[in-house]
């Protein structure tokens, strides 16, 4: 094989390696604009509104939304904000801190009615996300 050979096929890996890396990123960004899956990222206890990702999550009427913990420590996805003495009645993971969202469980909920919905831990009241259901 000739040295003019080895660097055509090595230019047309490099380009196919960028080629899947630039789709892939566009795949994830996607999905993640589109989904319905909201983690609770690692640290988030300390991480305000980079507790949830993504956040805002994004979704229309009659979407699920599914959270999952993917944090080392137990947390609530309660609606509203700690200090609205209305919080949970939309949705409640946790009502009465039983059962808490341990590490890699999950917690759904439809949204059936557009508006914007705050929520919060109750273990860790400055983690805050929202839904914006369009």
């Amino acid at each position: 094989m000739s040295t003019r050979q080895t660097i055509t096929i090595f230019s047309v890996l490099l380009t196919a390696l960028a080629l899947s890396t630039i789709l892939s990123g566009f795949v994830t960004s996607v999905s993640a604009q589109g989904g319905s899956n909201v983690s609770i990222v690692l640290g988030a206890s300390t991480l305000v509104d980079k507790a949830y990702s993504p956040n805002p999550m994004n979704v229309k009427v009659g979407d699920t939304v599914t959270w999952t913990n993917d944090d080392s420590q137990a947390h609530t996805i309660t609606s509203g904000n700690s200090s609205d003495p209305d919080k949970g009645k939309v949705f409640d993971s946790s009502p009465n801190f039983n059962p808490l969202l341990a590490p890699k469980q999950t917690f759904q909920h439809k949204f059936t009615t557009t508006g914007d919905f705050p929520y919060f831990c109750q273990l860790h009241p400055t983690m805050i996300g929202n839904v914006v259901v369009s």
